[in-house]
């Protein structure tokens, strides 16, 4: 298993090989708010556990695990950004939420979400039900 900061390089470089073609590790560092050196000792840890494939002064690219934990995270991101979108967060702080949470919650966890905004997604009413409660509730 990825450690949480395993999965914050995994993700970025998934989520830029998916948009590129191809993650540079100034484009991770500048992403993540790290130093390049940073990047390179997390991009040759990733490569001895198999998440990647580095050589040096040549570059990476995720393996088939990568790929598979890589959208995994994205995935997790996305469905707690909607969640938090569906029971009303502000939009300002979602991104800064989503993040402060997302290494904290259990696979376990992420599914039950996923099955409250499936129930949501469902029935549109559902929605407007809830955004009604939270409009009488600051009253």
């Amino acid at each position: 298993m990825p450690t949480p900061s395993m999965e914050d390089y995994i993700e970025q470089i998934y989520n830029l090989m998916e948009a590129k073609g191809y993650a540079r590790v100034s484009d991770i560092a500048e992403a993540l708010e790290v130093h390049p050196s940073s990047v390179t000792k997390m991009v040759q840890k990733l490569d001895r556990d198999d998440y990647l494939n580095y050589e040096k002064y040549r570059g990476f690219i995720l393996t088939a695990k990568g790929k598979k934990v890589g959208e995994r995270l994205v995935f997790r991101h996305e469905l707690l950004e909607e969640f938090l979108e569906i029971i009303g967060v502000d939009n300002e702080n979602i991104y800064v939420d989503v993040e402060g949470i997302e290494h904290h919650l259990s696979w376990n966890s992420i599914d039950r979400i996923g099955d409250v905004v499936n129930y949501f997604k469902a029935d549109g009413s559902r929605v407007e039900e809830l955004k009604k409660m939270h409009q009488e509730a600051e009253q």
